[in-house]
């Protein structure tokens, strides 16, 4: 069907076909966002993930099928959140109800909070009726105001004094490296926040500065950042203080060339070998011998516990938790001996592997992570067949 349509010609639709066409199409993806809903909760409730060495859905779609982290928390509320209310759940299925109209009312009323309803006996009927009858009739912020009804019948007298639980701090990463962030917190952490940024605006005040407000705040920030890492009193991160790391081959740490998205970091940027050249005035510098292949040569270390400088070489050649599907940062992981120890394994670069603690139980537990000649991570079940991610749908 969506074949079809995608062939049709367009330039030919009047006005009234076009948006009919657009409402059809609109309702179409309403439907499939439904039956995609309730299909994913039935595989969350079924644990189906196990079958691919995964513990959540959540984790499936992000590393199965691409799904951004974040429409995939939204699928995981909504398959949760709806058998609780049956008209909107049956408006989302015919195509009334938007997959962002859902999500209004999962990301406010969840499992605990349809828990403390049942306890004040609060009936949901009432409210499932008004929500499914406004998502239809109404505007998508008409919803929002409606759902702050159901928040103010369950809770009444507000927020506690002390709401730390409503904290939150969101990092997003772009494709060069830089993020951008949003954090919400109660007025007792807004105020501590506020005030060591304050302090060191304040702090660094020259004479002649002509950065904005918003520029003299982010530098503050970086500047706490750079005040922790440099106290060394920070805790300790997989062995080793926390530090920023950067790689960079010494022909280009030697080259006065700028080499723009030469150098990585350590949390997956890229910079250029100037601003890597510029972090290394006031940097320890550590070796790591590359193979012709781009392989970090074997440590040929005979110790048990993997060193630091072998976990360094690991990280660079892995870079992430290389079980199909899963891709956890390395700050998260652990080095994996793929000959174990006890059966006369090296603690060497050919026979380590960079997995989070989840799968690193698993490859104890029958799957096993193979490192093919080509360089190529491959993971498999306990019964011998390979995990393999897909290619998308054309």
């Amino acid at each position: 069907m969506l074949g079809d349509l995608s062939r049709q010609e367009l330039h030919g639709l009047t006005d009234e076909e076009s948006l009919d066409r657009t409402a059809l199409l609109v309702a179409a993806g309403n439907m499939v966002a439904a039956e995609l809903t309730r299909t994913v909760r039935h595989a969350e409730t079924t644990q189906a993930p196990e079958r691919d060495g995964l513990t959540s859905m959540r984790s499936w779609l992000v590393g199965h099928q691409r799904v951004s982290a974040n429409d995939a928390s939204k699928l995981m509320r909504a398959g949760r959140t709806l058998p609780s209310f049956p008209l909107v759940a049956a408006g989302f299925a015919a195509g009334e109800i938007t997959a962002a109209q859902v999500d209004v009312i999962a990301d406010a009323v969840g499992p605990k909070e349809i828990a403390a309803a049942a306890a004040q006996g609060i009936e949901l009927a009432g409210f499932d009726e008004a929500w499914a009858r406004v998502a239809r009739e109404c505007s998508h912020d008409s919803l929002k105001v409606a759902v702050q009804a159901f928040q103010a019948a369950l809770d009444p007298d507000g927020p506690e004094p002390d709401p730390t639980e409503a904290r939150s701090l969101r990092i997003v990463k772009h494709a060069d490296g830089s993020t951008t962030g949003r954090w919400d917190l109660d007025a007792v952490a807004s105020e501590k926040v506020q005030a060591a940024i304050e302090s060191q605006v304040q702090a660094d005040r020259p004479k002649g500065d002509t950065r904005t407000r918003v520029q003299q705040q982010a530098d503050a920030l970086v500047q706490i950042a750079d005040n922790q890492l440099a106290s060394g009193q920070l805790p300790i991160l997989r062995g080793e203080k926390p530090h920023v790391v950067v790689q960079l081959a010494l022909e280009d740490l030697i080259d006065p060339a700028t080499g723009a998205q030469t150098a990585s970091m350590g949390f997956g940027a890229q910079i250029s070998a100037a601003r890597a050249r510029w972090l290394a005035c006031d940097a320890v510098v550590s070796r790591v011998v590359m193979g012709p292949d781009g392989t970090p040569l074997d440590y040929g270390r005979k110790h048990r516990i993997v060193p630091a400088p072998l976990r360094r070489a690991v990280v660079a050649r892995d870079k992430n938790c290389v079980f199909a599907g899963c891709g956890a940062p390395h700050w998260w992981a652990d080095v994996h001996h793929l000959v174990h120890w006890i059966n006369g394994g090296e603690t060497s670069l050919k026979n380590s592997a960079l997995l989070c603690e989840r799968h690193h139980t698993k490859v104890h537990h029958g799957f096993s992570v193979v490192r093919d000649p080509g360089g190529r991570w491959r993971t498999y079940r306990p019964d011998g067949t390979e995990i393999l991610i897909g290619p998308l749908l054309s």
